[in-house]
């Protein structure tokens, strides 16, 4: 898997990776990328030792064996001043101008060196409100994601990489029906990904077919109205809120997933689950995400993400022989941690908080992607109770490879600097095997997060468009619309690498591999028990997007989010076809056809 097969591989190394300073080619060739980010992140290491650092990350990078986050690729021993993370969770300190317009501020620095931003509006008070100071009434969150959106805009313009954003509305905020259906305006908010963030106590009232009261903070507990006490934002315990108008939660639920179907917008985050599972439970209250959901963040937090490529350990790929090598997976696993944990020291920041953020907490992201091709490989079909075994074990050797790795870490060059005893006693550490435990007990750990599950979109096209993270191959053949350098968009015709793979080794077939599996025979359930047998393995969090075709019935999609609560997932995306939004890929029209969810697995 040496070469680049698929034009847009070589286009998208091209376009996004290849180092270019001042109109010269610098990259000459594909080696030359992968040369130039091992050198980078062996620079931290110890003199005597860089040498061999420098070869061992390379060689898990060569093969595609280990593809690092599309900023460490395009920035990692450049001279451009832009960070290696993909993605940071934003802080509005207050409901002011003042603090609104500082968090723009620093939105903007971020986006400027190519992170994405992830926020949560949730601080800003209900349009209508009164604010004391002034008399004027408040616009509401919606209103000021609209600037946001339009800086985006201008620094899309400008040449800056496309930026990334995620809105976070909680589910109580008196505005929350506005942000549900603001993206069904086809030119409102188009840079932004949006989500609900949804409590326990919400999914109750769902259940129970409650009344569920929408309500704010309060300046103080005597104004006038009812008051009930909630956790708000970072604040360390429940505060006064003032109940504004009380609806009845199913009908706030069915919105949410209504507007789903039509506008694959928004997605649902289980707050509470994400708080209940956070390894730093002791020290900080996560209320948002990055911009795909993967990572889970504080105010500040960074995405320092990259993912194990599954396709390059089966061994006999198509035959009855075919099998794993667990022992180079695991390998790569445990240079691959080695080298995500160097990327905090090698990163620029935009800000110095967020600088100091990434080192208290070292928090790192290893994935795995190309899970769908993989299955393929082995003759095993996506969704089926064998695929979810494979699937749970695959991701278990990962996350055990990386926690241990972070053990020696921490032995070696020390502990995150945020670390506490009381660390071991969190849920998900406490669900780790009893090895991994002694080691932390006597040890410590070098990093407080480890593992997640990205989109790994452009990375996954990089090497020649493996399936990408855990989801499901889309079809055999599609077209894919990609943006270039100078931001026009191109399409192209491209296939999926394991059948491509499979056409190459029979070419005198026109048949699909016999484990053959995609989103088009594949039924919602499916998608979620897939992601719900890699969750407990993950401390992080998954992006994962259900695709259904754009005939599929919304009765059969009512229950999905539920079902993910249920689950234990920490997060649920629909994507469903439409005009509004688009997609970035396609069926050709020849390929076009009906869902059928009765015999999906059976196909």
């Amino acid at each position: 898997m040496k070469t680049l097969n698929e034009p847009i591989s070589m286009i998208v190394w091209e376009n996004k990776y290849r180092y270019q300073c001042g109109g010269k080619i610098v990259d000459q060739s594909v080696e030359d990328t992968w040369r130039r980010v091992a050198r980078a992140m062996a620079g931290v290491e110890r003199k005597p030792e860089r040498r061999e650092w420098q070869r061992q990350f390379y060689r898990i990078l060569e093969n595609f064996h280990f593809l690092p986050g599309g900023r460490i690729l395009a920035g990692a021993g450049t001279r451009h001043k832009v960070t290696l993370f993909n993605c940071f969770v934003m802080n509005i300190a207050s409901d002011s101008l003042t603090g609104i317009f500082d968090a723009l501020e620093e939105g903007a620095l971020t986006l400027q060196q190519g992170g994405g931003v992830g926020y949560d509006f949730s601080v800003l008070r209900p349009f209508g409100d009164t604010v004391k100071k002034t008399g004027i009434q408040a616009s509401g969150p919606v209103s000021f994601m609209r600037i946001w959106d339009a800086m985006c805009g201008v620094l899309l313009s400008t040449g800056t990489r496309r930026g990334a954003m995620m809105g976070v509305l909680r589910c109580d905020h008196p505005d929350i029906e506005a942000f549900i259906t603001a993206k069904e305006d086809p030119r409102e908010l188009r840079h932004f990904n949006v989500s609900v963030m949804v409590s326990d106590d919400f999914m109750a009232a769902v259940k129970n077919d409650a009344e569920w009261q929408l309500v704010f903070p309060v300046e103080t507990e005597g104004e006038a109205g009812r008051v009930v006490f909630r956790q708000w934002g970072s604040a360390p315990g429940p505060v006064p809120c003032r109940i504004y108008r009380t609806l009845r939660a199913r009908d706030l639920w069915e919105k949410i997933i209504r507007s789903a179907y039509e506008y694959a917008e928004p997605g649902v985050l289980f707050s509470d689950t994400i708080n209940r599972m956070n390894n730093l439970w002791y020290c900080e209250r996560i209320a948002a995400t990055n911009p795909c959901g993967e990572i889970p963040l504080p105010p500040y937090g960074a995405c320092d993400l990259g993912a194990v490529n599954l396709t390059q350990f089966v061994t006999a790929p198509f035959s009855a022989g075919a099998a794993i090598n667990w022992n180079a997976l695991e390998e790569t696993v445990r240079v691959a941690t080695r080298f995500l944990d160097n990327v905090i020291e090698v990163s620029r920041y935009p800000l110095r908080a967020q600088r100091q953020q990434a080192f208290a907490t070292r928090r790192i992201g290893l994935g795995v992607t190309g899970l769908a091709d993989m299955l393929i490989m082995m003759g095993i079909r996506y969704g089926s109770p064998e695929s979810l075994a494979f699937a749970r074990d695959v991701m278990k050797r990962v996350a055990d490879a990386t926690w241990q790795t972070s053990i020696e870490l921490a032995h070696e060059k020390g502990v995150f600097p945020a670390y506490a005893r009381s660390y071991l006693q969190g849920r998900f550490v406490q669900s780790l095997d009893a090895s991994l435990r002694a080691g932390l007990d006597k040890f410590g750990v070098r990093n407080s997060h480890h593992n997640t599950i990205a989109p790994t979109g452009t990375i996954s096209l990089l090497a020649n468009n493996v399936s990408n993270g855990i989801e499901p191959v889309f079809r055999a053949e599609y077209i894919r619309h990609m943006r270039m350098r100078k931001g026009d968009a191109v399409s192209f015709r491209v296939q999926d690498y394991a059948y491509y793979l499979w056409r190459s080794n029979h070419p005198e077939t026109d048949s699909l591999p016999p484990g053959w599996m995609d989103t088009d025979t594949l039924p919602p359930a499916a998608h979620l028990q897939v992601q719900a047998a890699v969750q407990p393995h993950i401390d992080n969090a998954i992006s994962k997007t259900i695709n259904i075709p754009r005939h599929f019935p919304f009765e059969q999609l009512i229950d999905v989010y539920s079902q993910a609560y249920a689950l234990g997932l920490k997060g649920c995306t629909v994507f469903r076809p439409n005009p509004v939004t688009g997609s970035v890929i396609e069926v050709p029209e020849e390929h076009c056809c009906q869902y059928d969810g009765e015999n999906a697995l059976q196909k």
